[in-house]
């Protein structure tokens, strides 16, 4: 059995899941994953420096970065999917990453990271799959359309990526009740505690799997 498996966390923003998982692998004696590198599809994501201060290696993987501002700006939605995504692979298995975790990451993943971590990627959805998933469900979107819908509960998935968007195995849910006169600020302030225990017990998960 594998000691510990080495992951790529991508973020795009302020990163507390990101944190969720440096605080536990650094208090827990006998943390099954080891955090390699944080992969950032933005510069501007918080999430860098929380990795620099846990003294964890970080890579830009912006479609500027990638492609140059020039080519960035002339270049389809999909080609800059590609690009992120082909660099976010490089960076990860030149890490030596047995796993890929999407921690708040916003781009779409496409082509050949999907198959050649295939099985090996999780993702963290800010709603309770199958419901509320899919192109253009994240953020504060998914909680405006749960609160449109008169729902009752809520919460996040920890789920397997596949080729699909949201559509991968379930590993963790984590619910939470819609209470009266929510707001998509004050949903997703109960969910957020909630969101970093299903990320912390996802990868948990995978590296078990991985491990077997």
């Amino acid at each position: 059995m594998k000691e510990k498996i080495k992951i790529a966390v991508l973020v795009s923003g302020g990163g507390t899941n990101l944190q969720a998982l440096i605080d536990y692998e650094k208090n827990t004696e006998n943390c099954p994953y080891q955090i390699e590198i944080v992969i950032a599809d933005t510069k501007k994501a918080y999430a860098l420096e929380r990795a620099q201060n846990a003294g964890i290696k970080t890579k830009i993987v912006s479609p500027f970065a990638v492609l140059g501002e020039q080519k960035a700006k002339n270049v389809s939605k999909e080609e800059k999917r590609i690009a992120v995504s082909d660099a976010a692979l490089n960076a990860a298995k030149e890490s030596g990453c047995d796993a890929i975790v999407l921690a708040g990451w916003l781009t779409v993943l496409s082509g050949k990271i999907i198959q050649e971590y295939s099985g090996k990627i999780v993702n963290l959805h800010p709603a309770l799959l199958p419901k509320f998933g899919g192109v253009g469900m994240w953020g504060h979107n998914v909680h405006e359309a749960v609160l449109a819908a008169g729902e009752k509960e809520s919460g996040c998935t920890v789920h397997l990526v596949d080729s699909g968007c949201d559509t991968g195995k379930i590993l963790v849910q984590k619910k939470v009740p819609v209470m009266p006169g929510d707001t998509p600020e004050t949903l997703y302030a109960r969910i957020a505690p909630q969101e970093h225990k299903a990320m912390v017990e996802g990868v948990c998960q995978l590296a078990k799997m991985l491990s077997k």
